[in-house]
């Protein structure tokens, strides 16, 4: 793998300490990068700086020493090279307003949060340029793939994405990011990566109530396939290029969520199917599971541009509307009957 960047000379900030900000922090500093990562809670900058662990997101994982918790944003943000953005979607808005102010001419911005605006139907990049309209597209990328950041941080042979319209910028972050266990591949279809990234989460919550109420692998299977197909529709008609759907960022990170124990969203979804209500749930879990709203912004988003997605609507209603699982999956299975590759 060749990689002549300077770790000494590349300045790199992650705002967002959750599990996936930790992994990036941990997967950046182990290579040699000094890593500033900003911080919410003062108990996990304790345990970080004195015990060299996020016991709260990431337990069990041993970090770096070259890794600085702080819980002052701008010492993360300010005179950065590159600026990792890992916080839940729903406070990006807020997040990128802050930032904005201090941000230095050149840093680089990778957005690695996957969700859909509710109000404005934008994505994490969408979010992030309206609010920092001044940002060119040599300074914004997104990342995205099958990567569970607990096996990340255990250095389990993993791949993911990298997007950004401008290719230095891809290759920059591509090479910053890739080990011998980690892999990334640049791509251009910011569009195409984000939507992955995001409507999965929904699908795994399906694919999880499915599992809850043991309807079997042929069910997950279908609900993996036709909720691939939805998500492509998508993003075809959001502009994203259809070859993207089958790479890491769109079937990769779809198989992952939707069958792997560690998915928050897929857990969410199994204990609704075994019976358990949606806001108790959520007042169980210290993470957040992305799905849950994102279900309604592709719900809201869908209908506004007249497309039909039929496991996300069912998945928006059993979440938002107390429809039976069971009732749903009937809707699901009784529809007009049609050809498999019907577009729209």
């Amino acid at each position: 793998m060749k990689c002549d960047i300077d770790t000494a000379a590349v300045k790199i900030g992650v705002v967002g300490a959750g599990s996936w900000g930790t992994a990036i922090a941990e997967l950046l500093a182990s290579k040699g990068f000094k890593v500033d990562l900003w911080v919410y809670e003062q108990h996990v900058k304790d345990q970080i700086e004195k015990n060299r662990e996020n016991k709260v997101f990431l337990p069990g994982a041993i970090l770096s020493s070259n890794i600085f918790p702080s819980l002052d944003l701008a010492e993360v943000v300010l005179k950065k090279d590159l600026l990792f953005l890992v916080v839940p979607s729903h406070i990006m808005r807020g997040m990128a307003s802050r930032i904005g102010e201090l941000l230095a001419k050149d840093t680089i911005i990778i957005s690695a949060a996957k969700g859909i605006e509710n109000k404005t139907h934008l994505t994490m990049s969408g979010v992030i340029k309206d609010v920092i309209p001044e940002l060119d597209n040599r300074s914004l990328a997104v990342l995205s793939g099958p990567s569970f950041a607990a096996e990340v941080v255990k250095k389990v042979p993993t791949l993911i994405a990298v997007a950004s319209s401008d290719s230095e910028t891809a290759l920059f972050v591509q090479h910053v990011l890739s080990t011998p266990y980690l892999r990334a591949y640049t791509s251009d279809d910011i569009v195409g990566v984000e939507l992955g990234g995001a409507v999965k989460n929904v699908i795994a919550i399906a694919a999880g109530i499915a599992d809850g109420l043991n309807l079997g692998l042929n069910t997950r299977a279908a609900l993996i396939t036709r909720g691939l197909n939805e998500i492509r529709r998508l993003g075809l008609k959001l502009g994203a290029k259809p070859l993207t759907f089958i790479g890491l960022a769109g079937v990769g990170d779809l198989i992952l969520t939707c069958t792997g124990d560690l998915s928050r969203n897929h857990t969410v979804g199994k204990l609704i199917g075994e019976g358990e209500k949606l806001k108790d749930i959520l007042s169980k879990m210290e993470m957040v599971a992305e799905g849950v709203k994102t279900a309604k912004s592709v719900y809201n988003l869908s209908i506004k541009i007249g497309l039909e997605m039929p496991i996300c609507h069912e998945t928006y209603h059993i979440l938002y509307n107390d429809v039976s699982p069971k009732d749903a999956i009937y809707r699901l299975m009784t529809r007009d009957l049609k050809n498999e590759l019907d577009e729209y």
